[in-house]
C-alpha cells in the first residue's frame, strides 16, 4: 500500500515549567491575560506534524511520501528524513522561507502552550494528489488551512481513501473549511477536546459526522481512544508508559499506528491498538522523532498489553 502523508514540516522549541499553569490563571481576570513562565529547559527538535506521523510509519515497515511544503533550512532535516526511510520527493522547499515552527511550554501536569509560527507551510497549495502515482491511503493532517480543504477535495475527485485530521487547526478553520474536509472521509480523528471544537464550529453532533464520514476516531489521552462507526463504539485503552517524558508528538505517533494497521487490512479496533502501542513509544521521549524500536519490539509490546498481533496470511 502506498501511502501519503500531508501535514505540517516544522521545527520544535520544547520547554519545561517546573509548575502548573492552571495556578497562575485567576478566573476574575480572564478578560486581561498577561503572564511570563520562567522555563528550567529548551530543547530543539525536529518535528511537524507529517514528519512525526510518518516515522511511525517507517519503524513499523512501511516507507510512506511525505507530501509538505519547508523552509530554506530543511536540507538536513531532508537528509535525515530519507536515512529514516520515509520519501521526501514531493516534500518541496520554499525559496526565501524558513520551515513551520513550534514553540511550546509544558507544565509538570502535561498542559501544554503553544504558539505556532506558519513559515513555508503557508505555501501547501502548491502541492496536488494529481502529482502523486498510485495512492492507496492518505492523511490530511495539521496544514494550511486552504490546502486541506484542497487535498480533501482531491482526494474525493480521485476517489482516494483520506484520514481528515484536523487537529490544532480546529481552532483556526472556519466551520465550512471543517465540514469540507469530513466530507467523504474515511475517518475523521480528533482528541475529545478537538471534537468539542468541530461539533461548536460545524453544528454536526456525532451522528451527523458519520452521515457523511464512514468512521469518526476520538483520541482521549491516557484514557485511550473510541472508534465510533454507524454500527456503534469501541474503547481502547491506553498502553501504561514506562515513564513520562514529552507528550509532543504523541498524537502523531497514535496516527502512524493506526495507518500501518490500515495498511495490513487489519480492523480498526486492532489498528487503535496498534495507535496506543506507537504512542506510547513517542511519550517516553523528547519530542516527536527521538524513539525507535524494530517491529519485532513493537509486537512483543502490542501482545503484552493485547494479545498477539494476528496478521493476515
Amino acid at each position: 500500500m502506498s501511502i501519503v502523508v500531508t501535514g505540517s514540516i516544522a521545527f520544535d522549541y520544547l520547554m519545561h515549567f517546573p509548575g502548573k499553569f492552571t495556578e497562575h490563571f485567576l478566573p476574575e481576570h480572564m478578560n486581561r491575560v498577561s503572564l511570563s513562565f520562567l522555563v528550567d529547559t529548551m530543547d530543539k527538535r525536529r518535528g511537524g506534524c507529517a514528519p512525526n506521523i510518518a516515522y511511525t510509519l517507517a519503524l513499523l515497515g512501511e516507507r510512506p511520501l511525505l507530501m509538505a511544503t519547508a523552509g530554506e533550512d530543511f536540507g538536513e532535516y531532508r537528509q535525515w528524513l530519507d536515512a529514516a526511510g520515509i520519501d521526501t520527493v514531493h516534500a518541496r522547499q520554499i525559496p526565501g522561507k524558513f520551515c513551520a515552527s513550534f514553540f511550546c511550554s509544558t507544565d509538570t501536569e502535561n498542559n501544554q502552550i503553544a504558539s505556532f509560527y506558519t513559515g513555508a507551510m503557508a505555501d501547501a497549495g502548491q502541492l496536488s494528489f494529481r502529482e502523486v502515482r498510485d495512492c492507496s491511503l492518505a492523511i490530511i493532517s495539521p496544514n494550511d488551512p486552504d490546502a486541506m480543504v484542497q487535498y480533501a477535495e482531491e482526494c474525493r475527485t480521485l476517489r482516494i481513501p483520506f484520514i481528515f485530521d484536523p487537529g490544532q487547526q480546529c481552532a483556526r478553520m472556519e466551520g465550512d473549511q471543517l465540514r469540507a474536509g469530513i466530507n467523504g472521509a474515511t475517518i475523521v480523528i480528533v482528541n475529545d477536546y478537538e471534537l468539542e471544537l468541530l461539533r461548536q464550529k460545524t453544528g454536526m453532533s456525532e451522528k451527523d459526522i458519520l452521515v457523511v464520514a464512514k468512521t469518526l476516531i476520538v483520541t482521549k489521552g491516557e484514557h485511550g481512544s473510541s472508534v465510533i462507526t454507524p454500527g456503534g463504539q469501541v474503547d481502547v485503552p491506553a498502553v501504561t508508559p514506562s515513564r513520562i517524558v514529552d507528550p509532543t508528538g504523541v498524537g502523531d505517533a497514535f496516527r502512524g499506528g493506526l495507518m500501518r494497521g490500515m495498511s495490513l487490512g487489519l480492523p480498526y479496533e486492532t489498528c487503535a491498538r496498534m495507535g496506543s502501542v506507537a504512542a506510547t513509544y513517542a511519550l517516553e521521549h523528547m519530542g516527536g522523532l527521538s524513539h525507535a524500536y524494530t517491529w519485532e519490539e513493537f509486537k512483543t509490546r502490542y501482545q503484552q498489553h493485547f494479545g498477539v498481533l494476528t496478521l493476515p496470511a
